[in-house]
């Protein structure tokens, strides 16, 4: 079974310093989260950024960039940019979202399939844009993670590969149990990693008590996993993490107790076909 690659979502979108007060907003903060969790054994970071002052999600070029620059001034981690921008107005969003890929990170997030979520919001990712979003990726050379909420999702995908639009190996993260996507269930888990197509590499991530049953199935099953406060703030029952790198620390202390080595950031990039060495 090839090494384990550990990806920490360091703060996502939502998660506010009032639910638990170690989540970061600032881009010393998210940096240095990250690198905590680079220390305890995460390969990859999944990057989001906020308000500084206000913790609210942001979209800016230089927050995004302050974080990546951290990031890589001090360790050979890999950095997975969001282009989910949930919170961008005006005009062409669409656009707007793609503005990470001209950072040059190792990976930046592809959404495939819209999705309801329980709030009330649409996160819309409409077909032409999804394909758009491929395309530029792969001219710029920035890895998509394919983030995938449901089965038709995984269809979707499927014809983004067949296109030859995503380089091999397709890159999937199995998101489970986000209202109203699907089950966070090992039914759903097995379900979906049938699914996919024989040349994938994949990861699972789970929402809030699902993150530690679902992402040791999958590291059972050969997958990969992301942890982090982005997903769950809390280590146990009523234990608030103080963080990120306590939820790295347990996949790779369950990744050994199952006999399953944690790969190093140059190890998942040989798994994932990404460019040796670090992008200036």
């Amino acid at each position: 079974m090839e090494n384990l690659i550990i990806t920490v979502a360091v703060c996502g979108s939502a998660p506010m310093k009032t639910q638990n007060p170690s989540v970061p907003y600032k881009p010393a903060e998210i940096a240095a989260e990250a690198l905590r969790s680079w220390r305890a054994g995460a390969a990859m970071a999944h990057i989001h950024v906020r308000d500084p002052e206000t913790g609210q999600a942001a979209f800016s070029r230089e927050l995004f960039s302050e974080v990546l620059d951290r990031i890589r001034a001090d360790s050979d981690m890999l950095v997975n940019l969001t282009t989910s921008g949930f919170n961008i107005t005006g005009r062409d969003i669409g656009r707007q979202r793609l503005m990470p890929i001209e950072l040059q990170p190792d990976l930046c997030s592809l959404d495939v399939g819209s999705l309801n979520f329980r709030d009330g919001r649409i996160f819309q990712n409409p077909p032409a844009w999804v394909e758009t979003a491929a395309k530029t990726m792969k001219e710029a050379g920035v890895k998509p993670e394919i983030e995938v909420f449901d089965m038709g999702h995984i269809r979707q995908a499927r014809d983004l590969v067949s296109k030859g639009l995503v380089d091999d190996p397709p890159y999937f993260q199995l998101c489970l149990g986000i209202p109203w996507g699907i089950d966070g269930t090992l039914d759903s888990l097995v379900e979906m990693h049938r699914r996919l197509p024989q040349s994938a590499q994949w990861s699972a991530l789970a929402v809030g008590p699902l993150q530690l049953p679902l992402t040791t199935h999958a590291l059972l099953m050969g997958g990969h996993v992301r942890v982090g406060f982005e997903d769950n703030l809390y280590l146990d029952r009523g234990v608030k993490a103080d963080s990120n790198a306590r939820f790295v620390e347990r996949a790779a202390q369950l990744a050994g107790l199952l006999q399953r080595n944690v790969a190093s950031p140059t190890e998942a990039r040989a798994i994932l076909k990404l460019p040796l060495g670090r992008k200036s």
